[in-house]
């Protein structure tokens, strides 16, 4: 379809809507200028959703490549703009979701960051020191068996395999005794039963 094919009286949305007919056709050139002349549209119409300035570029491109993908669902005998405009509401609303979500499990605030105190200062590694001199203690307090198999199997990391060995223990006795071992660690802790 070449502008001349266009009567100077036709409104824009007459022209990109001949635009659209031509291009389902595959008239390639016509695609290309049905595309850009609706630029402003999908602008305007995700400006009305309430997307701010940063995001709308990328609900235009989410537009644009929507529209290619269901360019065939374009029924020439209804409005082009309407259709395009519904296409961009949506694609504004899901960048507003998309926004939203982000929003509420990202924190920028710089003076948190600058004022948060380091994990590693003093007081932190004198409750780690007490937490670790602590948990030593509730190990030594275990029967032999139980502290035997939290020594192999927890905080030397050997497979029931190695532990057996190095023990000379059955790998059922092995996992009985850390089984009840951690029971007892967890009530000394925290209370549970």
């Amino acid at each position: 379809m070449t502008d001349a094919d266009l009567s100077a009286s036709d409104t824009p949305e007459r022209r990109r809507a001949a635009w659209m007919a031509a291009a389902q056709g595959g008239d390639r050139l016509a695609y290309e200028r049905v595309l850009g002349d609706s630029l402003s549209l999908i602008r305007a119409a995700a400006r009305r959703q309430g997307v701010s300035v940063d995001q709308l570029d990328d609900v235009v491109q989410e537009t644009l490549l929507t529209v290619h993908k269901v360019r065939h669902t374009y029924d020439p005998s209804r409005s082009y703009d309407a259709w395009l405009s519904a296409i961009a509401g949506r694609r504004a609303i899901d960048a507003l979701r998309s926004h939203g979500r982000r929003g509420r499990r990202e924190l920028h605030d710089e003076h948190a960051y600058d004022t948060v105190a380091e994990l590693d200062d003093a007081t932190a590694a004198t409750e780690r020191d007490q937490e670790a001199r602590r948990l030593r203690e509730a190990i030594a307090s275990l029967p032999p068996g139980q502290r035997e198999a939290v020594e192999q199997l927890g905080l030397k990391e050997h497979s029931l395999a190695e532990a057996a060995a190095q023990t000379g223990r059955q790998t059922g006795a092995l996992k009985v005794n850390l089984h009840r071992a951690m029971k007892a660690l967890r009530a000394r802790f925290h209370g549970d039963p």
